[in-house]
């Protein structure tokens, strides 16, 4: 009982912006949980890896992520593996890995639906939304968004597809909706994009207006990825409130993490790119060969990625002709020396 307590004292204090709070009490859980540790120490390593991705420490996530995923796997009466896979395909994003990502959050879904963990299906479709974003596939991030009533990434949506008057009308509403309630941070989170959507619609003055709010609630946490994972429209946006003298040191800082973000997927993407490969494989034939690797028809493909059958016929005669080989057998055996999947 007291280690459930002292689970949820983390959590309430996480939801509250109160990370450093936070991670003190999920590392006590642990401390309690001993070692080898008790199962419902995936919950605290979740938590731990939620607050250490918040601070920018990647690889410190990673490792409490993977904990927990260790942890709750063999439960099948708790979400809590699932929860694992999304923080863990929420990572693969950041890291520049959107093939990784999508594939993540493919085995997530299918083991959510199969358990009834309704809870995680919004969570999950989040992460769909963002990664079909990353992926340029604007229709099936409108589809997600809508169909799972999803605000923020209804939000997202909009801005995306050209329309922040959209994009605002909904983050009005829906800031009204989670301040009424007193959720620190979902309106936190709500705040940071519509400083942005705010700048994309000409309203500069507005956004860092909006924006000065968010810093000051987010400072005392040490937010940095909240900032970062908004991509080249909040760097711009950071770097004008850097000329205004706004809060330089915690700009300054934000700035350096979005520009090494960039560094980051910069390099993810020469790595894809493979030195072995005459032709590169494109982003969306990434995409394709990790679900041939897991076994998927070009009919269950088309169905995941929202493509017509041809299209995906045409993907594969592209992946073959690039890794120069003749079936999908030999396209999975060399995508696989290549490290591609």
């Amino acid at each position: 009982i007291h280690i459930m307590a002292t689970i949820g004292l983390g959590t309430i204090r996480q939801l509250d912006n109160q990370l450093h709070q936070a991670i003190e009490t999920f590392q006590r859980v642990l401390q309690l949980a001993g070692d080898p540790p008790l199962l419902v120490a995936c919950a605290p390593h979740l938590g731990l890896a939620s607050v250490f991705y918040e601070w920018n420490d990647l690889d410190a996530a990673q490792y409490h992520a993977q904990q927990s995923a260790q942890l709750a796997r063999p439960i099948d009466t708790t979400d809590r593996y699932v929860a694992s896979q999304v923080f863990l395909a929420r990572l693969k994003l950041a890291q520049g890995d959107t093939a990784s990502a999508a594939s993540i959050l493919s085995e997530a879904e299918l083991s959510a639906r199969q358990h009834n963990f309704v809870l995680q299906v919004p969570e999950i479709a989040a992460a769909q939304v963002l990664t079909a974003l990353h992926q340029g596939n604007l229709s099936a991030a409108a589809h997600l968004a809508q169909t799972h009533d999803i605000p923020l990434s209804q939000a997202r949506v909009h801005l995306a597809l050209g329309d922040p008057v959209a994009a605002l009308a909904v983050l009005e509403s829906w800031r009204g909706e989670i301040e009424a309630r007193g959720w620190a941070d979902e309106r936190l989170k709500a705040m940071v994009l519509e400083a942005v959507t705010l700048h994309a619609h000409g309203e500069t003055d507005m956004a860092l207006h909006v924006l000065e709010e968010a810093l000051a609630l987010a400072a005392p946490g040490g937010f940095i990825r909240l900032f970062v994972d908004e991509g080249e429209p909040m760097a711009h946006l950071l770097a004008v409130a850097a000329v205004q003298g706004m809060m330089p040191d915690y700009v300054d800082q934000l700035l350096a993490a979005c520009k090494a973000q960039q560094r980051r997927r910069a390099s993810h993407s020469t790595l894809l790119a493979g030195p072995l490969l005459a032709e590169p494989l494109s982003q969306r034939e990434l995409e394709v060969l990790q679900l041939v690797a897991q076994g998927l028809s070009n009919h269950e493909i088309g169905e995941r990625l929202y493509l017509a059958l041809s299209t995906v016929k045409g993907h594969n005669r592209n992946i073959y002709g690039k890794l120069q080989v003749q079936r999908r057998t030999e396209a999975v055996a060399r995508a696989r020396e290549l490290g591609l999947v």
